[in-house]
């Protein structure tokens, strides 16, 4: 069985269950987003991030999938990650084999995002768009599945305290919607989906 075909069955076993950032938002005021989990297709597979340029407006330089808005011309939230995915790195969608989605994640910010999970093969030639995309890296399942490498922390924000999940790679901070997406589906994902 494929790791594409395992990841497939794991994901049909998730109830779409619905996770949030620990902020209070109005559920039907939210803009609905996509981002693509792009896991590579090796022995030991790993999944690709992108870091944000540092003179952004909003998350400069914080560690995020591949991914935004779905716009009106996407026909669903596939379509949107597909499309952000080949507009900020270059990822041709025919080089994704998409295994299923994760549970919907409520941010803060104000969106319901959407992960999907896609297969890609390994070592594909990136082309990232520098407007969207400082770097891109990618960091091995194992590493972001462990529990003993992610840990939640509380701060205060905007008058509340929030919660979130922080994790490192390196030198790189993977931390808030990011990190919760991951630790949501590390979580989620049923007992030995691997085998």
């Amino acid at each position: 069985m494929t790791l594409a075909d395992r990841l497939t069955r794991a994901l049909a076993a998730l109830d779409g269950d619905i996770h949030d950032d620990d902020r209070p938002t109005e559920r039907d005021s939210l803009r609905d987003a996509a981002v693509l989990i792009a896991i590579t297709d090796r022995p030991a597979p790993g999944v690709i991030l992108t870091q944000r340029p540092q003179w952004l407006r909003s998350h400069a330089g914080q560690v995020a999938f591949p991914g935004g808005k779905i716009e009106e011309e996407d026909s669903d939230a596939i379509a949107a990650a597909l499309r952000e995915a080949r507009e900020e790195i270059g990822l041709d969608p025919r080089d994704v084999t998409v295994a299923g989605i994760g549970d919907p994640y409520h941010a803060g910010s104000g969106f319901r995002i959407t992960p999907v999970v896609g297969v890609i093969p390994p070592d594909l030639p990136f082309d990232p768009d520098p407007n969207e995309v400082e770097a891109w890296f990618e960091v091995p399942l194992d590493h972001l599945f462990d529990p003993a490498n992610f840990s939640f922390h509380q701060a205060h924000w905007q008058g509340r305290l929030r919660g979130y999940y922080d994790m490192m790679w390196g030198e790189r901070r993977i931390w808030g919607v990011t990190a919760g997406i991951i630790v949501n589906l590390a979580q989620r994902l049923p007992a030995g989906w691997r085998t």
